[in-house]
């Protein structure tokens, strides 16, 4: 189990980096306000960070616990 959670706590913050590069690119190509594209990317950023920073080592725990 300890290496699932070093695992997510490695990947989920490069999850949580390309969410925001992609949201932003693709926002900026749509939107005027930068600073509406800007709090999107933010946004979509934590929640790619939150959901694999949670989701897989909860899957594993339910599935690998005894």
């Amino acid at each position: 189990m300890n290496v699932v959670v070093l695992v997510a706590l490695l990947f989920s913050p490069l999850a949580g980096a390309m969410a925001f590069a992609i949201t932003y690119m693709e926002y900026a190509r749509h939107f005027v306000d930068k600073k509406m594209v800007i709090r999107r990317a933010w946004r979509a950023a934590l929640e790619a960070f939150l959901f694999f920073l949670i989701v897989p080592p909860l899957l594993i725990w339910l599935f690998l616990s005894p």
